[in-house]
């Protein structure tokens, strides 16, 4: 049984990595799949025809996530393509790490715009999409940084826990209209961002994490078809943690 059929599902920065592995396995439930970068590279091209080949319509567009003009134009040509937008997850996001003392104006600017001005930029686009099908479910990509802080990492975090306490906002005001919004936490996954790392530094992470590994990027995709399907009819305003048990 596909969890999904007939839905339309927009992933944000979704060319590559984990926003790449929710869209494939949107997909993969019978989700028609617009996913949008900041530009559609060979690595968008190679997505939108991987999904193309799970047998369902999909289609990159190439949008600056923290651009609001960019994004109600990009919203309303996904609509006229695909007809609906049944769920939206704000994966777009960037890093620009550096103790608070150090950190540049421009450095706290451009994290916060692409990794929360975005999400706002879109839920404003598709919530009066949502609201007259009176269903859809909204998914905010967050991070364990965003629960509990990170040295190193102030913009990053509050840009986090910005989108935490979004989905929980927007929860309480739409969710009379069928609308359902919920964040994802993941902790330390499996990603080729994490690969560069160090070895030591990975093993560190691990000796932190009661399972004693990594996620990985299915473990992310799986929580993610969980909350855009009617499994999860009954969940909204959660933040799920992804960690391994790294954040209890």
């Amino acid at each position: 049984m596909n969890l999904l059929a007939g839905k339309t599902a927009l992933v944000t920065g979704a060319a590559r990595g984990i926003g790449k592995a929710l869209a494939l396995k949107f997909a993969a439930e019978g989700a028609n799949v617009a996913f949008t970068d900041l530009a559609i590279d060979e690595n968008g091209k190679q997505t939108e025809q991987e999904l193309i080949d799970l047998g369902v319509k999909a289609k990159g567009y190439a949008s600056n996530a923290a651009d609001f003009a960019q994004t109600e134009e990009v919203v309303k040509k996904i609509k006229e393509d695909f007809g609906s937008i049944d769920i939206l997850v704000n994966n777009a996001g960037i890093t620009k790490d550096g103790l608070m003392m150090r950190m540049s104006e421009a450095q706290w600017d451009a994290v916060i715009a692409v990794n929360l001005k975005s999400a706002f930029n879109f839920i404003h686009a598709v919530l009066p999409i949502m609201m007259r099908q009176r269903s859809g479910s909204i998914i905010n990509m967050a991070s364990v940084v965003g629960v509990h802080g990170n040295a190193g990492q102030a913009n990053y975090a509050a840009s986090k826990a910005g989108l935490i306490a979004l989905a929980k906002s927007i929860a309480q005001e739409v969710g009379s209209r069928g609308i359902r919004a919920n964040a994802i936490a993941p902790g330390f996954i499996e990603t080729a961002m994490t690969a560069a790392l160090p070895e030591e530094v990975r093993a560190d992470w691990c000796k932190k994490i009661p399972l004693r590994r990594g996620g990985q990027v299915e473990d992310i995709a799986n929580v993610a078809l969980f909350l855009a399907s009617d499994m999860s009819s009954y969940v909204t305003g959660q933040v799920i943690q992804v960690d391994g048990g790294m954040n209890m």
